[in-house]
């Protein structure tokens, strides 16, 4: 994973440009997606995706203190904590935005999602667009954890590209 792309996952999942990203912060991204899919706190989904996410902060915060630094971010992300933390806590935040639970996303569902985790709504339309090779307007549910995890390990995927040449602000925002 290059530099830069850990650098610009850190920034976005530092909610509040402190420079660590706190416990708090970081489960605030299941309570938010929660609340933009119109799922209660009680919701089983809701339940299984901040037990995902717990279990992902816990990985990254390699010293126990309740903050993520860059460096032990950086130490941490790649394929293997991708593959092994990241899909699953990914995963759950998609089965929240999927309302009839088909595996797939429309764009509104994928706005909604990529809105509340930190992502642009007009960001998240071109990031649509590049996913949707289809072209039927519908996102499967691997094609967005390969793009992320695309990006996670590359550097490069077509859903941070469309963001990228969006010029958006939070260009690339694609993380975990």
């Amino acid at each position: 994973m290059s530099d830069a792309a850990k650098r610009r996952i850190f920034s976005m999942l530092d909610a509040d440009g402190d420079g660590v990203i706190s416990r708090d912060e970081y489960l605030a991204r299941v309570d938010r997606a929660a609340a933009a899919t119109g799922r209660g706190g009680l919701d089983p989904l809701v339940e299984a995706a901040r037990e995902a996410h717990r279990e992902v902060f816990g990985r990254m915060d390699a010293d126990g203190d309740g903050r993520v630094s860059l460096a032990e971010y950086s130490g941490w992300a790649g394929h293997d904590a991708f593959e092994e933390f990241c899909r699953p806590a990914l995963g759950s935040l998609f089965d929240l935005a999927d309302a009839d639970g088909d595996g797939r996303l429309g764009r509104e569902e994928f706005t909604r999602l990529r809105a509340a985790t930190g992502n642009s709504a007009d960001g998240a339309a071109a990031a649509f667009e590049a996913l949707d090779a289809a072209g039927d307007g519908l996102l499967g549910r691997d094609a967005y954890l390969a793009a992320i995890h695309d990006y996670l390990t590359t550097g490069t995927s077509a859903m941070a590209d469309a963001y990228r040449h969006g010029g958006l602000a939070r260009q690339g925002a694609t993380a975990h």
